[in-house]
This record gives structure tokens, C-alpha cells and sequence, in this order.
């Protein structure tokens, strides 16, 4: 399967990229910096050089791949402004890219709190609207579409042991390898097309929680 992944040097991105390639996949990501290109071939990745903000359509990226997934964030440091320009622009030109050159698969990682936006406090609130309004729009893109909503990201090791629930409003830590883990499991689901689900450690195998959806 050829996978593009968008925001392809992120933490969560990186460690999907190196899942697909172990697994056998042509795993390529879109990177902004030529500098990055290192990273990703580490992981058994193909960088590709493009621009999520700049670039008037993402097609020539997109082109040929079975499915993409959008890993991309302005980051915690970037204001209002960027936040609609990456976390919501960026996914919108993901999908629009897509529908134009006949991709169907899409797997969209959000967030925990983008169901409501507006009861979040002001520093969340720009990046939580980005991510709703994100979420609205691949879901009326006619896409085999996925949206993913982790709680927390922490640095610890991975335990293959999840909690994914379809119920918004909850709260909970996951580690970023196990958010990779389910991202590259969603692609091998058919059966997760379609869902919205908010994703936290737990106690179930990722297989078994994916399976309950």
C-alpha cells in the first residue's frame, strides 16, 4: 500500500512511517524542510518536499497513493493565525487533493475536545475549533474517512493496549507509539471507515478495540 503521510516529520508521523515501512508499505512524507529528509529515510521512509501552507493544491503529492493520513500541527508555539492554516487548511487541502486525483482513503488525526470547542479556555480554543471544523469537512467529503482522537501524548513506551470509545468528553494519556500503532492498524481496518473515536491507553489490544468499533 502507498501511504502519504502529511506533516510528515511530526512525532506521531515519524513513528507511523517507520510502522508502514516495517510492514512493508511504500511509506512517503510530506515534509516542509529539505532538512528533514534524513529523518524520515531513517525510518524507511521517501521524503517529499512540499508545503501544506504555500502550496496552492497538494495533488502532485497525493497522486498515486492508496491512502493518505494527516499527521500535521502547527505546534503548541504557533498562534491563531497558523492554526487555521495548518491543522484546519492543511487537512481541507488533504482531502481536496484526494477527491482530485481519486484517492479515497483518508485518516484524519484530531483531538480530544473538538466536539466543543467553545468549552475549551483561550489558549486551546483556536486549535480546537481548527480541528472541529477539520473533522466537519472530511466528513462531507465523501471520503473513506477515519477520524482519530487521541487524549494526551506522552513519551512513554508503547503497550499495544488501548481504550477507544465512539462517546465524546472523555480524558485520558496515550502514548504517541501506541497513537502510531492505531493509526497503521485503521489502515488495515476497512471496518473503521466512517468512525470518529476518541483514543486513550487502557486495557484492550488494538486489534480487539478496533474490532468493537
Amino acid at each position: 500500500m502507498d501511504v502519504l503521510v502529511a506533516g510528515g516529520h511530526g512525532q506521531i508521523a515519524l513513528r507511523l512511517l517507520r510502522l508502514l515501512a516495517d510492514q512493508g508499505h511504500h511509506a512517503r512524507g510530506l515534509i516542509r524542510s529539505p532538512a528533514h529528509a534524513a529523518d524520515l529515510a531513517a525510518v524507511g521512509a521517501i521524503p517529499v518536499l512540499g508545503d501544506l501552507e504555500r502550496d496552492e493544491t497538494l495533488d502532485a503529492y497525493v497522486r498515486g497513493a492508496d491512502a493518505v493520513v494527516f499527521a500535521a500541527g502547527a505546534g503548541p508555539g504557533s498562534g491563531a493565525a497558523r492554526k487555521r492554516t495548518v491543522d484546519l487548511g492543511g487537512a481541507v487541502k488533504l482531502a481536496d487533493a484526494a477527491k482530485a486525483t481519486g484517492v479515497r482513503r483518508y485518516v484524519l488525526v484530531s483531538s480530544i475536545g473538538a466536539d466543543r470547542p467553545e468549552a475549551a479556555d483561550d489558549s486551546m480554543r483556536p486549535y480546537l475549533r481548527a480541528k472541529a471544523e477539520a473533522d466537519d469537512y472530511v466528513r462531507a467529503a465523501g471520503l473513506e474517512h477515519t477520524i482519530v482522537r487521541p487524549g494526551s501524548l506522552t513519551n512513554d513506551p508503547a503497550t499495544g493496549l488501548v481504550t477507544i470509545s465512539t462517546e465524546s468528553g472523555n480524558r485520558g494519556r496515550i502514548p504517541r507509539d501506541d497513537v502510531a500503532a492505531v493509526l497503521a492498524a485503521v489502515l488495515a481496518t476497512p471496518a473503521t471507515i466512517g468512525a470518529t473515536f476518541e483514543l486513550f491507553g487502557g486495557d484492550t489490544p488494538i486489534a480487539d478495540a478496533l474490532a468493537d468499533l
